[in-house]
């Protein structure tokens, strides 16, 4: 596949004309400018936890977990006990963004664990019961999600909602790096992330998809994490978020971590790679977070002593530094 071709890619009614000046002087294509683009009004995401469980964790692919994942620390209703109702965690976000944020309208992020992970019909009540509660204040739909966990019958259903929501599916890959795959405990490989986007992209033609990719894997170098997200482009996806590896705690990787068994990457390290990555992604691809979590209790290291603001804007000044932005070596 030529990578020109991968740019061109577009739904029906979107203008397909792209050159590298695109992005209007700004360094990337940011989710805050996209939901811009296609809403008149102010939009956020609520994160939901739906009481979910994983292969990974059940014996189904595996035990124990991937050996990073920590749901308290990056899903908003994650705890240890059982989550509030979907009833309540949603209009709990609405109020909270309303007041915060001074949002109008609202995307439900079904984020905590494998949200597809059920058969279609518990999904679509459990869908179901989240957007009912919305009402006419949802306007969007994101489910997170493993790409082995995708069956046609779960396709067809996440494909229902996209003719009244804009419908975003999110699958976690994190590197194309069998052996870090492997060193992560995450019981799938690349060939089921390649297999999920080629189904949804037949069965779900309108559900756009994302996805989260991790930079400084173990087991990964600078070439292999460059490598997914060149990988990753040439498949066209809609977006990405772009995490670096943080440790949590009660997490296998702590304890490797303790052992002195993880290297981390310096924020020096993050912010050159980061902006390396957004060169290597298309123009059109939505870049949905450039970090992961920084401080607090479920952040064990790196503690760089950043807000993410400030992470953000060391790596659009390290682009602009080389006079470059996203997209500049797709066109290469």
């Amino acid at each position: 596949m030529e990578r020109r071709e991968t740019a061109d890619r577009s739904r029906p009614g979107e203008d397909v004309a792209l050159s590298r000046w695109d992005l209007d002087g700004e360094r990337y294509y940011s989710f805050g400018r996209y939901l811009r683009e296609q809403f008149p009004f102010r939009v956020r995401k609520i994160g939901l936890d739906a009481g979910f469980t994983c292969p990974n964790r059940d014996g189904t692919r595996g035990v124990g977990g991937c050996t990073f994942c920590n749901n308290e620390s990056f899903s908003e209703n994650s705890g240890r006990g059982a989550p509030p109702s979907l009833a309540r965690q949603v209009a709990d976000g609405i109020t909270f963004y309303r007041s915060r944020f001074r949002a109008e309208k609202f995307f439900l992020y079904y984020q905590a664990y494998t949200n597809t992970y059920a058969p279609a019909d518990r999904l679509r009540a459990i869908y179901g019961e989240g957007l009912e509660a919305g009402g006419d204040d949802v306007v969007g739909l994101s489910i997170g999600t493993r790409p082995d966990c995708v069956p046609d019958p779960v396709l067809d259903l996440v494909a229902s909602y996209s003719d009244r929501y804009q419908v975003w599916i999110e699958y976690g890959i994190q590197t194309r790096n069998r052996a870090a795959l492997d060193l992560m405990n995450r019981g799938h490989h690349w060939e089921e992330f390649e297999d999920a986007i080629r189904r949804t992209r037949l069965r779900a033609p309108a559900v756009r998809i994302c996805a989260h990719l991790i930079l400084g894997c173990p087991g990964d170098g600078p070439d292999d994490a460059l490598g997914t997200v060149r990988d990753v482009t040439e498949l066209g996806v809609d977006g990405v978020k772009l995490h670096h590896l943080y440790v949590s705690p009660r997490t296998v990787l702590a304890r490797q971590y303790e052992r002195g068994e993880v290297r981390l990457l310096s924020l020096e390290e993050y912010v050159a790679l980061a902006a390396d990555a957004l060169e290597e992604l298309s123009p059109r691809c939505v870049v949905q977070r450039l970090v992961g979590d920084l401080a607090g209790p479920m952040v064990v290291a790196p503690l760089w002593g950043l807000t993410r603001t400030a992470i953000y804007t060391r790596i659009i000044g390290e682009l602009r530094r080389r006079g470059t932005r996203q997209g500049s070596r797709f066109f290469g």
